[in-house]
């Protein structure tokens, strides 16, 4: 588990890269796999737990609330990917927060042009951040960063979801 302040550091990177409003707030939720593979379901028709979900929050018209919205984690799909992927846990914890902070930013990826814009972000931020591109993939046996030609815009498993 990332500590406190790696995670503050790693949303104020995104707020800060954005110009987001200062004040502006949202929470961050760990789950189980179970919660997460229900609520993957639920609010995406999708079987199984996922990386990192993101909830934008929609305020109404008259209502002016610095609340972006919720972004659930699963430590155990992160930890999981991080060891699959030859990735230092913490690595790709940062990804998932600012991969799931950009979702309720509106970013998507969707549409490859719509990926191509988001992962630039990512790579961006984390750059900023002193942290690897999450989108190179390193060989156990040779340790060197090779680009996945298979899916060149391999985004996490999750997804932005609006109510």
């Amino acid at each position: 588990m990332p500590a406190h302040k790696d995670i503050y550091d790693w949303l104020d990177a995104v707020l800060v890269k954005l110009q987001v409003e200062e004040g502006t707030e949202l929470s961050i939720r760990l789950v189980d796999r179970e919660e997460s593979a229900q609520l993957n379901e639920t609010y995406r028709h999708k079987t199984g737990p996922t990386n990192v979900l993101s909830f934008p929050f929609e305020a109404t018209d008259n209502i002016p609330i610095p609340l972006l919205g919720d972004i659930v984690i699963c430590a155990a799909i992160v930890e999981e990917e991080a060891r699959e992927q030859n990735k230092l846990i913490n690595h790709h914890w940062a990804h998932m927060v600012i991969h799931g902070t950009l979702h309720l930013l509106g970013y998507d990826h969707i549409q490859s042009s719509d990926a191509v814009i988001m992962e630039n972000l990512e790579i961006t931020i984390m750059a900023h951040l002193g942290l690897r591109n999450p989108y190179e993939i390193t060989t156990q046996s040779s340790q060197i960063p090779e680009r996945n030609q298979a899916h060149p815009l391999q985004p996490p498993s999750c997804s932005s979801l609006k109510q």
